[in-house]
């Protein structure tokens, strides 16, 4: 394998595709084997053929929608944590850590 510039063989183009083609390649040898070798099965469903790869499938699916909606719900104002004096924004550039631990009396 040719290093790129950087020295990094994992940035170079030709690297990562060959590591996808092994990886999709182990994926689809493992999907096929599910329809070769018997299993004991506790549950009725995870005797159909592909079950974990959909299951696995659905999980991720269902954690980015739930990210998105709770990327919605938790995010903030840009200038959430600038401390504000008088009704106009304000950051103290010279001491943050001052203007961070500050209490009004």
């Amino acid at each position: 394998m040719t290093e790129n510039g950087n020295g990094r063989k994992l940035d170079d183009p030709v690297t990562v595709k060959w590591i996808l083609r092994v990886f999709y390649a182990v994926c689809a040898l493992l999907f096929f084997m599910d329809f070769v070798i018997h299993r004991h099965v506790s549950h009725e469903m995870e005797g159909i053929p592909g079950f974990y790869a959909i299951y696995g499938f659905v999980g991720c699916v269902v954690l980015v929608v739930v990210a998105r909606w709770m990327r919605i719900v938790l995010m903030r104002d840009e200038d959430y944590y600038e401390i504000k004096q008088d009704g106009h924004e304000h950051k103290d550039i010279n001491d943050p850590v001052k203007e961070a631990n500050h209490v009004d009396r």
